[in-house]
This record gives structure tokens, sequence and C-alpha cells, in this order.
């Protein structure tokens, strides 16, 4: 790896895009999401762990479902965008780990419920970033919000409890006729040292 990617994926990876929440009618397609998910599993994880799992809410009974967990304010765009997605994480991730990190034993690492918690969120949350480069890599907009009631998110699509929700994200082809400039960002030397 020592090529840098053309500047005009860079500008659609990272310059020219946003945080989203408008999008044209335009459906995402199953082999879309099947791309999608194929980068977003090569995400870096501690012991190849992979805690991620992911619904994609498509289906109007299955944003019926969604919409009494969002927050009043992010009910519409969510309603609204042609696909959503929970992000969540296994509780159980580890039961994995013998086929995902074969000849090493880890189990001792995953005893203590506050470490399996601390793994299971940080290396989802590596997932989820992964995901929104991955979509935008793809063409498409990525809106991630926390606006939810995560207990309500849970009981209605994890009952057994063994998954839990992380975030939601939504998904499609961006609308940017009405798009907002972006953010000030902090500059090198307010946020980096090199020592």
């Amino acid at each position: 790896m020592t090529t840098t990617v053309p500047a005009e994926a860079l500008d659609q990876i990272f310059g020219a895009a946003r945080s989203n929440h408008r999008f044209v009618d335009r459906a995402v397609d199953d082999a879309t999401l099947r791309e999608l998910y194929e980068l977003t599993k090569l995400a870096p994880t501690g012991f190849n762990a992979q805690p991620a799992r992911y619904v994609f809410v498509r289906s109007e009974e299955a944003k019926a479902r969604l919409a009494p967990a969002l927050s009043s304010s992010n009910r519409e765009k969510t309603l609204a965008a042609p696909l959503n997605v929970i992000v969540a994480w296994d509780s159980r991730f580890f039961e994995h780990l013998p086929a995902l990190l074969p000849g090493r034993d880890v189990s001792a690492f995953f005893v203590e419920e506050e470490r399996i918690r601390s793994a299971g969120v940080f290396n989802a949350t590596l997932q989820a970033a992964f995901l929104i480069v991955a979509a935008r890599a793809l063409g498409l907009d990525a809106g991630p919000m926390t606006g939810f009631d995560g207990a309500a998110l849970d009981r209605a699509f994890f009952p057994d409890g063994r998954l839990r929700s992380l975030l939601v994200l939504n998904l499609g082809y961006g609308d940017r006729s009405e798009m907002r400039e972006r953010g000030p960002r902090l500059a090198f030397e307010e946020a980096v040292q090199v020592l």
C-alpha cells in the first residue's frame, strides 16, 4: 500500500462528503448491500472479533417497528430515507473467536462483563465508521445518528437481549440540493501532537 488513491476518490469519501439525511427516490438494491458489507467486514477489530451486526430496514413493516424508538426530531427524516441500518453489537461476539482467530485461545480475555462490553462497543464502532466510508465509496450518502431510545429499539429488533443497538444510519443516494456547508474543524495544531 504505497499508492494514494485518486484525488476525486478522496474527495468523494472525505472532502465533498457530509452527513446527509435527504435522499432522492432511488432504492439501494441488494447487490449494493452485499458489496457494502463485503467492504465493511474488512474493518480492523481487536482479535479480529467483528462484533458489529447490521439490520437493513427497508420494508414498511420494519420501519413501523423502528419509528417508536426514534426521537421526534429524527423520526420524519429517518422514515423518509430509502434505507436505514441499525448497527448493533453482539454481546456474545467472543463465541465466534475460535473461527475468526484460529490457533489462539483468548477466551480468558472475555470473562468479565465490562471487558466484553468495552471491546464489543469499541470494535463495533470501528466497523460502523468503516460502513460509512464504504457507503461513500459506493456512491451512497450516509446520515448517522444516535437520537433514539436504545432500550425501545432493542426490544423491537433484538428481544432476546444478545444484540444491543449502537446507532442508526440513514442510507441512500443523497439529495444535495439543500446541503449545508461543512461545520468548522479543528486545525492540525489544535488537535495533533507530533512527539
